[in-house]
Parts: C-alpha cells; structure tokens; sequence
C-alpha cells in the first residue's frame, strides 16, 4: 500500500466516548500496521459547546490508553494548524470559490422556516431535504437582504445522479443525490459547518483513508460531492459498525459507564481496555483475545472489521482487567493503585512501599478493578479494620467462640507467622480446637480479617503477623449482640 496518512478527529463537546476511543483505535492500528501517519484534529467549530476542558481531557485519555499520534495539535507537523477554530480562513476561501463557480449559493432562510419545510414534508411522508428555495434568489433580492442585515449561510448544490464509493468495510454503496438535499457548508455565524470543514482538512492534510463510524455513513455522499465540485480525489472510506448495549440500543448511559475517564477512575488498566475496545467488531487471525499493542499492530485489517454490530459486555471486560491486574509486576501496581489508597482514606506517603508489593501480590488475585481494593484494605491496615456484618454474625456463634478461645491459645504461642508455616499452624488449631475446613477455618478468617471472603490466609497471615493477629482474636472475642467492647 502507498503512503497511509489517517486521521482521529474528535469534536471537544464532552468527555471521551468508549465508541469514539475505539475509533480512535483503529486509525492509530491501521497507520502503525502500515507504517504510515497518525493525525489528531480537534473539530471545534462548534464556539458554543467546545471547550478546552474537553480537549484536554480527550488528549489525557488518549494518552492513557497508549494511543499515540504523530501530528497533532500539541505535536506539530507540516499541515497544521491541527485545530479547525484556526483554519476558518482556509474554509472561507474555499466556499468562495463554490459560490463563484455557481456550485454554492447563499441561503436567507431561518430557523423557522426550514423546521415547518421539515415538518410539512414528515407529515407527507416524503424525505426531508431542502427544497432549494433561495438558489432561485437574484443578484438584488441577495443584495437588499444581505444590506438589510440578513446574515445568509451557504448551501452546496448537490445535483442529480448518483453518488458512488467502495466502503473497506461494507463494499460498495450507492446513494441517490435527490435525497440528500442542497446541504449548508458555511453556517449563517460564518463558521464552516462539519461536511465542509473535514472535506477542506482532509484534502490539505493528504489523509488517504478516512476510519469512522457508520453513524457518519450519510454524510460520505455529501462529502464526496464536495470533493468531486473542487476537483478533488476524494480519500477511501471505511465505516464500523457502532456499539450495542446488551439490549442492542446504541450504547448510552443507560448502560452504564459510557466514557474513558469512567472507567479509567473506577480501575480499568489501559492495555486491558484496549485490548477489549479491538475485540468489539474484529478478531485476530489467531482467534485469541489477550492482545498486547504490537499483536494488535502486526495484525489488525480494516477488512477483516466485522459489519455485525458488536454487543457491549461488561463481564467480558472484566475478565480481561482481571487477566491484566494479575500479570502486573506488583511494584508497579503498587503505585497504580495509590489514588485508590488515597481516595480511601489512607496516608499513601506513610506506607511502606515494600509491604504494599506484598499486600497487592496477594491482593492481586482477588481484583477485578483497582477500586476494589479499598474494599480490602482493612485487612491489612488497622485504621481501616473493623468486622463487617456477616463475620460478625459467624463471631456471635457460641460454637465458635469456643473454637477462636481455643485457636487464641495456639496462636499466642506459635512462632511469628511465616510463608511456609500455614500448614503447621493448621494442624496445631485441628488439635487444639477438634474441628477442620470451614468449622475452623470460618470463625478464623471472620476473627483475623473482619470478613467471610477475600485472599488466601496462607498468604494473608504472614503480612498481618502474630501481634497482630492475637489482637483481633481477642477483639473477636470481646464482640457482644449489637456492640464490640
């Protein structure tokens, strides 16, 4: 394949979609994998709901996910500026050259009008387009509203005949220009409106493939049109499919968390979220679904996108975090976690960075998302400890009661707790108390972490220590119906 130049192009009206990460995705694997270029632009001609919160929170969540671009608006190249606010001269230019050359015209109409056109035509069943009104307008009637103060906007004409393109992903389509209607390029507040605006960049930018969502598939004629009056080679297509929720409604917050940032704060990794985001319309040749970024590379085909539109399942993304948590090297999910740590409550910079390795090598296991693990902490910190409600129900057993007397003796004389010592420790409480498995095991875990489930306590106890471990006992032992002495 020649020179690939594609490009991720997200407007900053709101926070970074899940649907528009993934397509951000696929742009970013289709030039790596072809050794091409990787272009972000902000499409912020919308003054009114852009914001640069939104951009630098886009950029921020990008990042996060290990997406890298090589030109953008904080990496600059040779076809910048990267953000559309910045190139409304270049647009200008453009729509004057089409209403010289008769290809554009200039549209009085309001707001009004154009929704009771809208609203006529729905309720006689017929498609609404505009129905080309002022392109009939003479040189004076433009001149006595233009010096009244009417401030038009511009409208391509779009003409007859067919508009023709072989999509990468869904083949070859075909739509009928008649029902597109005459579309505004330049709005009445002189902004270049979106069909325009992407058409001008795209071209000057050199992007050969243009990746997006089917929620785009309409605007691809229109666009096209655009090319073929400036007579411009127009890019090749490629439109995926969108996201179903899991009653195959387009995702939204219905479902549930709906954007990067949402799952970046609850304690999704990236490289899990990724990793789920390619999954959802394509597979790999191998058919395995734990893909690092350079598989994904190696690997990815914009052909091989599915046109079935992929169900969202939170399950399955859980599955992959877990998966990823679990292959961590536990310093560096030691220090993943600390917003966690300090969410909940506790001072991250007066604990011991060995012994939280330890702790998250044994946390680790259990976690299928980072935030859980305030869930844990009482475990292992004293300031978080206390016994939750069924341990303490267990702990109110007068049978075992009996058994922790029993197990506080061998405790109090065994040896500090130690790797490989579980089992002796075991065998020593069998003894002592005359139970095995969950009659011993239950009220023990109850008494030393406050909870009926959670990590091994062959590898808890030795974190906790005897100390420890002797003083929950006797806390348990002290609790009474309704209080703990």
């Amino acid at each position: 394949m020649d020179r690939v130049r594609v490009r991720f192009a997200p407007s900053p009206t709101g926070l970074l979609h899940i649907g528009n990460a993934r397509t951000a995705l696929f742009n970013c694997l289709f030039a790596r994998h072809h050794r091409g270029t990787f272009v972000l632009r902000i499409e912020d001609t919308d003054l009114e709901r852009s914001t640069e919160e939104s951009v630098g929170r886009i950029i921020e969540d990008l990042r996060w996910l290990g997406i890298q671009w090589d030109e953008g608006p904080d990496r600059d190249g040779s076809y910048g500026p990267y953000r559309q606010s910045q190139r409304q001269s270049l647009y200008r230019d453009y729509a004057q050259r089409l209403l010289r050359e008769e290809r554009a015209y200039k549209c009085f109409c309001s707001p009004e009008r154009l929704e009771a056109l809208r609203k006529e035509q729905i309720s006689k069943r017929t498609m609404p387009r505009y129905d080309e009104r002022c392109r009939f307008l003479t040189k004076e009637d433009i001149s006595r509203m233009e010096s009244s103060g009417e401030r038009p906007a511009i409208r391509f004409h779009v003409g007859k005949g067919i508009v023709s393109f072989g999509d990468l992903i869904h083949g070859r389509m075909n739509f009928e220009s008649e029902g597109i209607g005459d579309f505004i390029i330049v709005r009445s507040d002189g902004m270049a409106a979106y069909n325009f605006a992407c058409v001008i960049d795209d071209h000057l930018m050199e992007i050969t493939h243009v990746i997006r969502g089917e929620d785009h598939l309409s605007n691809t004629p229109r666009q096209i049109q655009a090319y073929r009056a400036l007579g411009w080679q127009a890019p090749e297509f490629a439109h995926h499919t969108l996201i179903l929720g899991p009653d195959r409604s387009p995702l939204s917050k219905r479902h549930g968390a709906t954007t990067v940032s949402q799952y970046r704060e609850e304690g999704f990794l990236p490289e899990a979220l990724l990793n789920y985001l390619v999954l959802l319309g394509w597979s790999p040749p191998s058919g395995d679904e734990i893909l690092p970024l350079d598989t994904m590379i190696r690997d990815f085909s914009i052909a091989a996108v599915s046109t079935s539109a992929p169900i969202f399942n939170r399950k399955k993304l859980e599955w992959l975090n877990s998966h990823y948590i679990r292959k961590q090297d536990d310093k560096d999910l030691s220090q993943r976690v600390l917003p966690y740590l300090e969410k909940a409550g506790l001072p991250v910079r007066r604990i011991d960075s060995p012994y939280l390795a330890k702790v998250i090598s044994v946390l680790k296991e259990n976690l299928v998302v980072l935030s859980q693990i305030g869930e844990y902490l009482g475990i292992f910190f004293d300031e978080k400890f206390y016994f939750e409600d069924d341990a303490r129900a267990i702990l109110l057993d007068p049978d075992n009661r009996k058994t922790l007397e029993n197990v506080l003796e061998v405790v109090k004389v065994t040896p500090e707790m130690t790797d490989d010592g579980w089992r002796s420790l075991v065998s020593l409480m069998e003894k002592k108390t005359g139970k095995k498995g969950k009659g011993l095991l239950a009220p023990f875990r109850a008494a030393a972490t406050g909870k009926t489930k959670g990590p091994e306590l062959a590898r808890t106890l030795p974190l906790l220590g005897r100390e420890r471990i002797v003083k929950r006992l006797e806390m348990a032992l002290e609790i009474k119906e309704g209080v703990l002495e």
